[in-house]
């Protein structure tokens, strides 16, 4: 057995009741040092972990589907969602056990960000620019996005479009500077990291770990007005 697991945004609380069982239910555990620090609370003493980094993930994923051809049942952890920002890695995992795996979706840190913002995903369009590749394509899409009047939930990519580069971006492409923006980088918490506008976001520096929510200058209507 091998399944892919969504680890939720960064706290067990997020994490659910399946995939909780999975992990609990293990002989090895594998993924990112980060994730796999989420749930290490729950591993079962003596089941084996792996962990790796971007560099050795190949190697390390190809010493886990080995594991599990030899009949161990392995979990592999993914931070959030799996198919929000980790398909890469998903298929990354299947490319080394020759094989379509389970997976287990989790809670996104997307869908958190979406409850701590209060916005509703009917007119919010989410883009993670976490992905290896050409990003022009999911760039203009995002300008396309907030010029439509939606609001943005990003992930943004760690080593070369992080928040700022975001807001770089966008102003250069005419979007207003105007749009409100929250930073947040550890969604357990209650209040965003940073809050102001688009134009206040340009030069400004978060950690790896940063989402953003870019708001539409002017609300949608909820269909409600008049109620009483």
């Amino acid at each position: 057995m091998i399944v892919c697991v969504g680890a939720g945004p960064g706290h067990l609380d997020f994490l659910t009741r399946r995939g909780a069982s999975l992990v609990e239910g293990a002989d090895i555990v594998a993924g990112f040092d980060a994730v796999v620090d989420v749930v290490r609370p729950l591993i079962p003493e003596g089941a084996g972990v792996v962990t790796m980094g971007y560099r050795d993930q190949v190697a390390r994923l190809a010493e886990v589907a080995a594991l599990h051809h030899a009949g161990k049942r392995c979990v592999v952890v993914f931070m959030g969602d799996i198919h929000f920002s980790g398909f890469q890695y998903l298929e990354r995992v299947e490319t080394a056990c020759g094989h379509p795996v389970e997976t287990v979706p989790g809670i996104s840190s997307a869908q958190m960000l979406a409850s701590r913002g209060r916005v509703c995903f009917d007119e919010t369009t989410f883009l993670t620019f976490h992905r290896r590749g050409d990003l022009t394509p999911f760039k203009t899409h995002l300008r396309d996005v907030l010029r439509a009047g939606r609001n943005a939930i990003v992930i943004p990519r760690p080593w070369d479009f992080m928040p700022k580069d975001v807001a770089s971006y966008l102003l250069a492409g005419g979007v207003s500077a105007a749009h409100r923006v929250e930073v947040w980088e550890n969604l357990t918490r209650t209040e965003a990291t940073w809050a102001g506008t688009l134009g206040e976001l340009e030069g400004r520096d978060f950690s790896d770990m940063s989402i953003l929510l870019i708001r539409a200058l002017t609300p949608l209507p909820t269909g409600l007005e008049g109620e009483r």
